[in-house]
C-alpha cells in the first residue's frame, strides 16, 4: 500500500495521533493489516478499544522467523463486536527483545501472553502472572521456536 492509501485509510488516519506507531498496512481478502511500532502497542490498543470500538481482543500469537532479525513476530487479531470489523497488527521484535502486557487494557491478553512466553520465550513486562501454562514449569527451552531439536532434548525433565 502505498503512503497515499496508507493515509487514506480511516483507521490509520485515527492512529496517526501517535506520530511512527503505524509502518506499514497491506489490505488482502479484505482484511487490514498493520505493521506497528512495538514501543507504542499499549497506546495504540488503548485507542483502539476507546476510540475505535475494537472491544474485543481475540488472539495473540507468534511467529519466529529464525535465523533472521527481527526474529519474532507478535500479530494481535482484534474485534469490533458492534461493527464487525477486524484488525490484526503486527509487532516486530528481536532476539531477546520484550514487549509491554497488554492486561491492563485486554484482561483477555494474560493467557494469550503466558502461552507466547511459555512456547517462544517472548517475555511481557509488567505481566501480573508470566509463568509456563501449556509446559511443566521445569521444562527446558521453548518449543515452538524453529532452533528448537524436533523431538526435544534428551532430558526436559529435571527428574529425569
Amino acid at each position: 500500500m502505498t503512503p497515499e492509501e496508507l493515509q487514506a485509510q480511516p483507521l490509520v488516519r485515527s492512529l496517526s495521533v501517535f506520530p511512527g506507531a503505524i509502518t506499514q498496512a497491506v489490505e488482502q481478502f479484505g482484511e487490514l493489516t498493520l505493521i506497528a511500532d512495538p514501543a507504542q502497542i499499549i497506546a495504540i490498543s488503548g485507542h483502539l478499544k476507546q476510540k475505535e470500538g475494537f472491544e474485543r481482543l481475540v488472539s495473540i500469537t507468534a511467529v519466529d522467523w529464525y535465523p533472521m532479525e527481527p526474529r519474532f513476530e507478535l500479530v494481535y487479531h482484534y474485534h469490533s463486536i458492534r461493527t464487525n470489523r477486524r484488525l490484526r497488527i503486527k509487532c516486530r521484535l528481536a532476539t531477546g527483545a520484550d514487549m509491554e502486557t497488554l492486561t491492563s487494557i485486554y484482561r483477555a491478553a494474560d493467557w494469550f501472553e503466558r502461552e507466547i512466553f511459555d512456547m517462544f520465550g517472548v517475555s511481557f513486562r509488567n505481566h501480573p502472572n508470566l509463568k509456563r501454562i501449556l509446559m511443566p514449569d521445569d521444562w527446558e527451552g521453548h518449543p515452538l521456536r524453529k532452533d528448537y531439536p524436533i523431538h526435544g532434548y534428551k532430558y526436559s525433565y529435571k527428574s529425569e
